[in-house]
């Protein structure tokens, strides 16, 4: 084993030490993380063992991270371990595929963003438990850098096994709503391109509807969605080069691709919106990502109303219950509304109602809205301007976007799902209703 793998062992347990044997503000910001990290999860043993480890490398105390707090109180250490310390700021979790065993470790292949990690245990006994391991296993766990050439196991992990397209899909679900921040750690490009999309959708929302919130009846509202879907598609196919005024047959001789080749992507692109350009060799890069199909749940196609609300960070919203809060906070005597409690009560406790729509609702209704939460909450002294944040946070909203699920996702992801979904739809008998497969990207 390399002597410097062996001495980030050694460090990165002196580390473990120094954090949770600290007291004063570096010890409450590890209070604070964990807490807010364990609402998310289990909080069996090996979670907390990752909210200990995330928390090394990600962080804060005032405007500085654990790790150069800890070379801050350790002057002894040599440049080199404190270069390599460093760089555990790099240090991501990733739900990753055994793609190679090595003699000393693996090769792994990050499923989010689909790069590939040379990993070696930096301990004996890591090493010896994960000797049974066999390629196409799966682990969620972080790594971290030694070299410029290899990474190691950065905390605890947890085995998977072998996953078939259809559990893997739901794993994939699974790791983004746990680890949201941590979708594409290792891309930044991916990361940036995942944003653009959303603001380029907002964009287009916008101009389609003319406005960045409309009502209306559930099954209306679905069929704009999808006329508005289809014109970006349209929009999408020209920008990959496709004359939709032409033939398949016109087009696969252009593009030197089989007719079924491009009638199955144009279908794709239709159905799906998969992006065709792949096939056409865009060299824009644009072809990296895809954009999700928006298709509104049985229940908002069936409503009496539902409110569409799109932002370029937060994305876009479906509610059936806006026009009924908008008439609570527009009522002269809010308490004469049948069920308005509960619903005030519903917008603070439920996960879909996020920041956004709550400041977008005290920026029409200040004054209403304000004396509503002092009544429900019996907090007189309740001031919508200085303590909102402060309340949103206490019912787990977070405050500044996390990428939503109309954000663009690489083509590697899109397609697993696509054929995850075909899966578990082949093997369901006929005449049974079908249901998708994996949550998360879809």
């Amino acid at each position: 084993m390399d002597a410097i793998l062996e001495r980030s062992h050694a460090l990165k347990q002196d580390l473990v030490d120094f954090v949770l044997d600290a007291e004063g503000e570096l010890a409450q910001a590890l209070e604070t993380y964990a807490a807010a990290q364990l609402r998310r999860g289990s909080g069996d043993s090996t979670q907390q063992d990752l909210i200990v480890d995330s928390f090394i490398t990600e962080g804060k105390v005032g405007d500085k991270s654990p790790l150069e707090i800890f070379i801050e109180n350790h002057p002894d250490l040599s440049e080199s371990d404190r270069n390599l310390i460093g760089s555990w700021h790099h240090s991501f979790i990733g739900l990753f595929a055994i793609t190679q065993i090595l003699s000393d470790g693996f090769e792994l292949t990050n499923w989010l963003t689909d790069k590939h990690y040379i990993v070696k245990p930096n301990n004996p006994q890591t090493l010896q438990a994960l000797s049974r391991l066999k390629t196409a296993e799966i682990l969620l766990t972080r790594i971290s850098p030694v070299t410029d050439s290899y990474w190691t196991f950065s905390g605890p992990y947890t085995q998977m096994g072998k996953l078939g397209k259809p559990k893997l899909a739901v794993a994939i679900g699974n790791f983004k709503d746990n680890y949201k921040n941590s979708l594409y750690s290792d891309a930044p490009d991916l990361l940036e391109a995942a944003w653009e999309s959303v603001a380029e959708y907002h964009q287009q929302f916008v101009d389609f509807f003319a406005t960045d919130e409309i009502t209306l009846p559930g099954y209306q509202l679905n069929k704009k969605i999808a006329e508005f879907q289809e014109l970006i598609t349209e929009k999408r196919l020209a920008a990959a080069g496709l004359d939709t005024s032409k033939s398949l047959s016109e087009m696969a001789v252009e593009a030197g691709v089989g007719e079924e080749e491009i009638k199955a992507a144009v279908e794709e692109v239709g159905a799906d919106s998969k992006v065709v350009s792949q096939i056409f060799n865009d060299k824009s890069g644009k072809s990296k990502m895809v954009m999700p199909k928006v298709d509104l749940p049985a229940e908002l196609k069936k409503a009496e109303q539902v409110t569409a609300l799109s932002h370029p960070r937060w994305g876009q919203m479906f509610l059936p219950t806006y026009s009924k809060i908008q008439a609570i906070l527009s009522a002269d005597d809010w308490q004469s509304i049948e069920g308005a409690e509960k619903l005030i009560r519903f917008y603070l406790t439920d996960k879909t109602i996020n920041a956004f729509i709550w400041h977008r609702l005290a920026q029409k209704y200040p004054t209403q809205l304000e004396k509503i939460l002092q009544a429900i909450l019996q907090r007189p002294e309740f001031s919508l301007e200085s303590d909102l944040n402060q309340l949103l946070q206490e019912y787990d909203k977070p405050i500044e976007p996390e990428l939503p699920e109309i954000a663009s996702v690489p083509i590697h992801l899109h397609n697993l799902f696509q054929e995850a979904v075909t899966e578990v739809n082949k093997s369901k008998p006929k005449g049974k209703g079908q249901k998708k497969a994996a949550k998360g990207f879809q």
